[in-house]
Parts: structure tokens; C-alpha cells; sequence
């Protein structure tokens, strides 16, 4: 019947002039043509296709049978393959270009979810042909292919070991290796228009490429982690990162101004909004971390700027990679602030970097990384950086970053690994030759007066902040150990006394309330499990409530020890506390 059908209609448009076939007859056309490429008889249809006196008809319907003739080619079936493809290639290079883009756009937008990497490794090539048959009309049409393309393997798994990139299990591989191969003719004709002078910064096909390019570092290349050569010397991933950079020096972008477009862009320029579009700060991010992490296209890159200057056109990109929550964003702007800080020499950063707004911005996301990124990994790794930041300020940059952090950070954590940091300077100022105005003397007081205090006075929560507690602790002791009163270089004798009142005071106040509340609440938690059955005592579930906190449901033994150790903490603040009074009284009466 669909050979019938197909036949007759055929055989009637051969008798129309001047191509004015009816919308029925289109109908007709593509249902029967397609009913007979799924019933295996392709030969027919090829013979239909290829005879010279159809050549109209398969100029203007032809493209119709994009679609069965692609789930063909996909399935791969060998009794109808040949005979399709050659009816494929046949289409190609008769139809109108315009509408066979259409007909294989539409095919790549339908591609059913488990063959989107064949689909597309499939049509790529064939849609190459016919943008290229458009001739200078093609920038638009390659503009919506691109991003049709791109939205698809953006729906790609991205592979997340050596393995899973070595078999392609996901299709991503495959479709970036084409992709690459895709644009090439178009980045070459750049080129040489570029070249010979024959094209300007707006030229149509030129932002195409670029946005491809922008896009393409997005996604899929910022969710990527790439392996090195060491671990996968064959990496198709790392190509098209390669191919991307490449292409971007190839159509006039210089790697220099990309990295440095932020810092450029605060500059009056017109256009500023179609300049933030073209250029989107995700995939300058990952633009950065490709240079400087994995040093893509590195040779490219001019190797003569300061360290400082590099650091300061990261710094946006590193803000925004650690302000994210997914891991692979967190692993990528800790390694691009890691590898761009170690350029830089010790103590040479300056205060006035800490006007700029990333320069503060990125410690408090480093902050949240360190506290709360579920990966006790990147928590650890986020720690080492925050070291290596701090140590590459000069000492009034060091100053001035603790005197932020202590005011902004609110976490105790936090604050506790700041205050061994102001004791390290403190150390270093002490020794002969590293003499300095800013951990000695007068402006030392107002960091230690920050340092030595309770947020809360009296009623701090001594356990929530204990890592600040205990490391303010062991700075006050340090300092009356190692700082003769005689001397006074650190200005701790003048203070003390201060230092007794608003700190030592309030906090044996705040020991000796929370002392006695947790011994109340371990005394009656005692008293309820001796009460009850040993059997239920394991095994009754109750819940206890300290100062304004309600404990997790635990059972009375495990409320116990909770307590306990909250007691025993207690005694080692009190054994600190009490060896500075000790120290403090012995030196006053000397």
C-alpha cells in the first residue's frame, strides 16, 4: 500500500509545473515515504530518489524523510542501511539547505534521551555540509545550530573517572571530538578574513564562534574534572578544552584580555551590558582555572605578568567558584586561588588589596567551605589555601585581614585558627630582626582587646566557642611567659589589669555558672537512670535540655557521657585559666 501510495504520488507531481505541489501532496509524500523506508524498502525509495526526472520533487519534499531515514542510520539495522544512507547523502545534495537545517535540527531537538551522543555524532558532519552550502548567509543558521547542539550534550553525563572517560560510557566524548571537528572550517574562514582585514569585532559569524566558545567553557567544561597526562595520556576531553582556547586566539580573542575582562570592564566602556553577555563570568572562571590549573594553551598566554596582577583578575573568578555549593565548582576555585596564590612571593601582598571587593569577599566563602562542605576533603583543602592566603600578605595586610576576619567570621573554628595565626606573628615580631610596628605595642592592644573578650560576657555558650576560647587562652599565656615585664614589647604588662576585668572575670563567672548547671543536669540524669531498670536504661530514649539547647534524643548512659565530657572540658579551660592567674599574680610580685 505505501509503495503504492508513494509511487502515485510521485508519478502525478512529475506533471506539475514550476514546482506548485499542494500541501496534500506534501502529506502524501513524506507518510508514504516514510511508511516504506520503515518497511525495510529502502531500495525503492533510493531508485524514486536518485531518478533524474524527480529531481524537483526531491528538491522540495525530500528533506521530509530526514527523520525515518535517521532512526535508520541510529539502529543500524543492515538489511535497509545502505540503501538509506545512500538515500541520506543523496538528500544532502540536492535539497534546500535551508530546509534540510531545519529538518536536522529538528532531529537533534527530538533525539530520543538515550541516543543524544549518537544522534549528534551522527548529524553533525551532514550539518556541516549544509551551513557550508549557505555561503555567507550561514552565521545565524550555525548561531542556532550551535546552541541547539550544545543544549543537548549539556543533558550528558559528565564522566567522573579516568575509566568512565576511557570507554565513553556516556557519550560526552564523542560528541565534544565532533564538535571540535564541526567548527573548524568556520574558526579557518575567521581566520584568514581576520588576516586580510576583512572582518570587524562584530562580525556575525565571529560572536557565533565566540559564544560557542563561552558556552562551551560553562558547560560542559566547568563541570569536568580533567585528568593529567600522567593519569590519562589519551584525553578527548582535554582536546576540546585544548580546541576551545585555540579557537578563541584564532578569531581574535587574546587569552590576556579575557582573563583580565574584569578588572577592564569597571572601566567607562560602552556597551558594558552586551559586553557582560558576551563575555559571562562562569566561563572566564573556568577560562582561568584551564590556564593556570592545567595550563591549556599555556603558550598562548604571555608569561610576564606579576603574580599580583594575575592574583587580582582571579580573585573574581575564585569568588565566584567557591560561592557555589556543588562540589566540582569548590574543588575548582579552591585549585585556581591555590596555584594562582603560590606564584606570589610571602608577605609582598598589600593592605590596599583588601579595598577590593573580592579580596574580601573570597575569605568569608572560604569560611563556609571550611565549615560547612560536607566533604571533610575540600573542608581540609579549603584550610590549607585559607594558610597559604594569609601567609602571602604583608604584615599590616596580616594586621588588618585578622582584625576582619575576628569581626566577621562568626565561627568559633574560625576565630580559634585566626588567633594561632596573630600568636605566630606575635612570635615572629618578638624575635631579633623581625621588628615590626603592627604585632608589637600600640596597635597590637586593640587586637588583643579583640582577641581577649566573650562575645556574650558571662553567659557565653563556653562549648560552642571553645576552639576561640582555648586559643585566646594560650596567647594570653604565652604572651606573659615570653614577654618580660621589664620589656614589655608586646604592651601585655600594660594592659593586664584591663585584661582581668573585662576577660579573665567573666569568663571564671561563665565557667563557674556552666560548671554548675551541667553538674545539676548530670546529678538528675543520674538520679532518673538509677531510678529505672539497668534493661531500659540502654535502651529508653529521653531528651535533655542545657542552657537554651535541647540535646539530640539519646539514651541515659549516652546523656551521661555527653555531660561528663562537657565537665571535663570545663576543667581544661579551668586549668588554663588558672596557670595565667598563676603566672600573672607571680609576675606582679616580682
Amino acid at each position: 500500500m505505501a509503495l503504492e501510495q508513494f509511487s502515485d504520488v510521485v508519478q502525478r507531481c512529475q506533471h506539475i509545473q514550476d514546482e506548485n505541489f499542494s500541501p496534500a501532496d506534501f502529506d502524501v509524500f513524506r507518510t508514504a515515504g516514510t511508511s516504506c523506508i520503515e518497511q525495510g524498502h529502502g531500495a525503492h525509495v533510493l531508485s524514486v530518489v536518485i531518478d533524474e526526472r524527480n529531481k524537483s520533487i526531491v528538491r522540495c519534499m525530500g528533506w521530509n524523510l530526514l527523520g525515518p531515514l535517521v532512526k535508520v542510520l541510529l539502529k543500524k539495522e543492515e538489511k535497509n542501511l545502505h540503501h538509506c544512507h545512500a538515500i541520506f547523502c543523496h538528500l544532502l545534495q540536492v535539497c534546500s539547505p535551508k530546509e534540510l537545517l531545519v529538518g536536522l535540527l529538528e532531529q537533534v531537538e527530538e533525539a530520543d534521551p538515550d541516543a543524544v551522543a549518537e544522534t549528534i555524532t551522527l548529524l553533525l558532519t551532514p550539518l556541516q555540509t549544509v551551513l557550508l552550502k549557505l555561503g555567507k548567509r550561514k552565521s545565524s543558521s550555525l548561531g542556532m545550530t550551535l546552541s541547539t547542539v550544545l543544549s543537548q550534550v549539556s543533558k550528558l553525563p559528565v564522566p567522573q573517572s579516568r575509566e568512565q572517560e576511557e570507554d565513553d560510557v556516556f557519550g560526552l566524548c564523542r560528541c565534544c571530538t565532533s564538535l571540535s571537528r564541526f567548527i573548524q572550517p568556520f574558526v579557518e574562514e575567521i581566520k584568514e578574513n581576520i588576516q586580510e582585514r576583512r572582518i570587524s569585532r562584530d562580525d556575525e559569524l565571529r560572536v557565533e564562534i565566540l559564544k560557542f566558545c563561552m558556552k562551551s567553557l560553562s558547560e560542559p567544561l566547568l563541570d569536568v574534572q580533567l585528568k593529567d597526562p600522567d593519569t590519562l595520556k589519551t584525553s578527548p576531553l582535554r582536546d576540546f578544552a585544548t580546541d576551545v582556547l585555540v579557537s578563541l586566539c584564532s578569531i581574535g580573542e587574546s587569552l590576556l584580555d579575557l582573563l583580565s575582562h574584569n578588572i577592564m570592564r569597571k572601566r567607562n566602556i560602552p556597551g558594558f551590558l552586551e559586553e557582560e553577555v558576551r563575555y559571562p563570568t562562569e566561563s572566564l572562571a573556568s577560562l582561568a582555572h584551564l590556564l593556570f590549573v592545567h595550563h591549556i594553551a599555556v603558550d598562548l598566554f604571555p608569561a610576564v605578568l606579576s603574580p599580583v596582577f594575575v592574583l587580582q583578575c582571579n580573585m573574581e573568578y575564585v569568588e565566584l567558584l567557591l560561592s557555589r555549593t556543588e562540589e566540582s565548582r569548590l574543588q575548582k576555585g579552591l585549585e585556581l586561588y591555590e596555584k594562582t596564590l603560590v606564584r606570589v612571593e610571602d608577605s609582598s601582598l598589600p593592605c590596599d588589596l583588601l579595598e577590593l571587593k573580592s579580596f574580601l569577599n573570597v575569605p568569608q566563602n572560604m569560611v563556609k567551605v571550611m565549615t560547612l562542605c560536607p566533604l571533610q576533603d575540600v573542608r581540609i583543602k579549603g584550610l590549607a589555601v585559607f594558610q597559604l592566603s594569609i601567609d602571602k600578605f604583608n604584615t599590616e595586610a596580616k594586621y588588618k585581614f585578622f582584625r576582619c576576619m575576628l569581626k566577621t567570621s562568626e565561627h568559633a573554628g574560625v576565630e580559634g585558627f585566626i588567633i594561632k595565626n596573630i600568636k605566630n606573628q606575635i612570635d615572629l615580631a618578638l624575635k631579633p630582626g623581625h621588628e615590626n610596628d603592627w604585632f608589637l605595642g600600640k596597635h597590637l592592644l586593640p587586637l588583643l582587646r579583640q582577641v581577649l573578650s566573650l562575645p556574650q560576657g558571662p553567659e557565653t555558650d563556653l562549648l560552642q566557642n571553645l576552639d576561640r576560647i582555648m586559643e585566646s587562652l594560650n596567647l594570653l599565656r604565652y604572651l606573659l611567659i615570653r614577654d618580660k615585664e621589664r620589656q614589655n614589647e608586646t604592651g601585655i604588662w600594660s594592659e593586664l589589669c584591663t585584661i582581668e576585668e573585662n576577660y579573665l572575670k567573666p569568663l571564671r563567672t561563665g565557667l563557674n555558672m556552666s560548671r554548675a548547671h551541667y553538674e545539676a543536669e548530670l546529678k538528675s540524669t543520674k538520679e532518673k537512670s538509677s531510678s529505672s531498670s539497668s534493661a531500659e536504661s540502654k535502651t529508653t530514649t529521653c531528651t535533655v535540655t542545657v542552657g537554651n539547647d535541647t540535646l539530640p534524643n539519646m539514651t541515659p548512659d549516652m546523656q551521661l557521657q555527653v555531660l561528663q565530657s562537657a565537665l571535663y572540658t570545663f576543667d581544661l579551660i579551668e586549668s588554663v585559666l588558672a596557670r595565667i592567674e598563676e603566672i600573672a599574680k607571680a609576675k606582679g610580685e616580682t
